[in-house]
């Protein structure tokens, strides 16, 4: 294990989040260095690196309309072109469509097909592109499948502004929708979201609050507007979460289960460290997939170093000598925006 070099690109806070000084000195008892990449200098001098794990979220989105940014990620890509053998976990392509929820919503709606399992589904979506007049939306609303009430998300899935969400209950509630956007029917499900954070072929649930059940079908309510992040924090307590005392309880979802859907989504992703948000379904128990995150912070998760270490040298050690290796990310790989993938 000796002489093995990781490098790490991450914004301060996700550095914090994980603790990334910890993980370096448990790295180290096992002969693996972390080196902590800093995006502003020539990496070629901060190598060479046998593996770089990065969330490049921030970057990838500044990109779009910022010149400093775009020059960032330029260096990043050239220097992993310019080194083949360095693996990235995670590919830029593969985590780059993840910011975009009509592209994850367009893979989470597959899942059924794909995986021919009754007990995994996810919520009919309608993706709005551009401002459309009402009656073009709910007609497009049937078509789909969809139903009130309704779950507004921001089509671009990073960011402070990714978790400000909105609970539409009728079509006069859509009045304020702005595009680029996506609806998706509200399923009810006992106020309880289940994170699947996975971690290679290892993956961990953890328990959260979440919004409660509301009658089915359009209604007077008013459009209710919340940040799903505050929601949904292990310590939150929100009217939004009180559930009638009369609720029964649900079951957890099946281990089985869980561990099929993430063995899926790690196939069609092509990657190894992201979290999955699923929630029980009331009334025919089924597990429903919700949302799809990059690199999630793994709260709650105290295996994940242990996890991700082991998935690190499980990595280095299945690649091939040098002389006939593959790179993982190559340069022919492009990255796009969160507004080009679709």
């Amino acid at each position: 294990m000796s002489g093995r070099r990781v490098g790490f690109c991450l914004s301060d806070k996700k550095r914090r989040r994980i603790n990334l000084d910890a993980f370096a000195e448990m790295c180290a008892g096992h002969g693996v260095e972390v080196v902590e990449i800093d995006l502003a200098q020539p990496l070629a001098s901060q190598g060479p690196f046998d593996v770089i794990v990065h969330k490049l979220s921030d970057v990838v989105v500044e990109a779009e309309s910022d010149q400093q940014s775009q020059q960032l990620l330029a260096n990043f890509q050239n220097y992993v072109s310019a080194h083949p053998d360095t693996i990235l976990l995670d590919p830029l392509p593969a985590m780059t469509q993840l910011l975009d929820r009509f592209t994850s919503y367009r893979i989470m709606s597959q899942l059924q097909n794909s995986l021919r399992d009754w007990r995994i589904c996810s919520p009919p979506y309608l993706a709005i592109h551009t401002a459309r007049d009402m009656s073009s939306i709910q007609h497009a609303m049937v078509t789909q499948g969809l139903s009130f009430p309704l779950i507004c998300k921001t089509r671009v899935a990073h960011g402070s502004l990714s978790h400000e969400m909105s609970l539409i209950f009728s079509a006069a509630g859509l009045a304020a929708v702005q595009p680029p956007c996506v609806l998706q029917s509200f399923i009810n499900h006992g106020a309880v979201l289940h994170k699947v954070f996975v971690v290679g072929d290892r993956h961990f649930c953890v328990e959260r609050p979440s919004l409660k059940n509301f009658p089915s079908g359009p209604c007077e309510r008013k459009t209710i507007f919340f940040n799903s992040h505050k929601v949904s924090k292990p310590e939150s307590s929100s009217h939004l979460t009180a559930l009638d005392e009369q609720m029964p309880c649900l079951p957890p979802p099946s281990s089985e289960t869980v561990a099929v859907l993430a063995r899926e989504l790690r196939a069609q992703l092509g990657m190894a460290l992201f979290g999955v948000d699923v929630i029980i379904n009331i009334h025919t128990h089924t597990l429903t997939v919700i949302d799809i995150n990059i690199f999630p912070g793994y709260e709650g998760v105290p295996q994940f170093f242990t996890a991700l270490l082991s998935h690190i040298e499980m990595v280095l050690d299945q690649r091939t000598p040098p002389a006939g290796s593959r790179a993982t990310c190559s340069s022919s790989d492009s990255v796009q925006g969160p507004g080009d993938s679709a």
